[in-house]
């Protein structure tokens, strides 16, 4: 994993994942980034592009739906971070139940599948840079870490199945990230 601190900049964090790339021998032509549409992530990702030479509107990155924030439902949509306590309560409780008409902790397991399917299917043998928000990454860990713990085989809509259950999705919080921290995920 590759942990950026939160007063780096951009660019010298980026800088930092160029190093990285080439000390791995990984080629900028296999590298896609795939990112929410959202106006904060969009942004992100286009600056990680220019920063590393890719153009933004080539096929090398990807806005994607499914990489979108968690929706928390009306009673804490777009209110103050301070509420995200109660959310949290709530998904350690129940992973399975959505907040008042929000999206459950599984909901979002099940759209992150579909995400990961479609890439995987997509963009073989390249390695894949994901721009999202903290509660969709926080919980794809979750899953992918219960998945890799437990040797699992098949694809990885079946890996991730396969770990779809209380004791991993209520643990997404154990993986809190903070404003632009790289992660590698394998």
């Amino acid at each position: 994993m590759v942990y950026s601190k939160p007063n780096w900049q951009v660019s010298c964090l980026i800088s930092f994942t160029t190093q990285e790339l080439k000390a791995r021998n990984i080629s900028l032509e296999t590298v896609r980034i795939c990112y929410s549409p959202f106006s904060r992530t969009s942004h992100t990702a286009k600056i990680v592009a220019d920063v590393l030479g890719i153009p933004f509107a080539s096929i090398q990155c990807k806005a994607m739906t499914e990489l979108r924030e968690r929706f928390f439902g009306a009673k804490f949509e777009l209110l103050s971070h301070d509420k995200y306590t109660e959310i949290w309560a709530l998904d350690e409780k129940d992973p399975f139940t959505s907040p008042e008409g929000g999206e459950s902790v599984e909901g979002v397991v099940s759209r992150l599948g579909i995400a990961l399917a479609a890439l995987e299917a997509e963009y073989e043998g390249c390695s894949i840079l994901l721009v999202s928000h903290g509660d969709p990454l926080q919980i794809l860990q979750a899953v992918l870490g219960a998945a890799k713990e437990n040797s699992l085989e098949g694809d990885v809509s079946s890996r991730i199945k396969q770990v779809t259950n209380r004791s991993v999705l209520f643990q997404h919080r154990k993986f809190a990230l903070v404003t632009a921290e790289l992660r590698r995920i394998e």
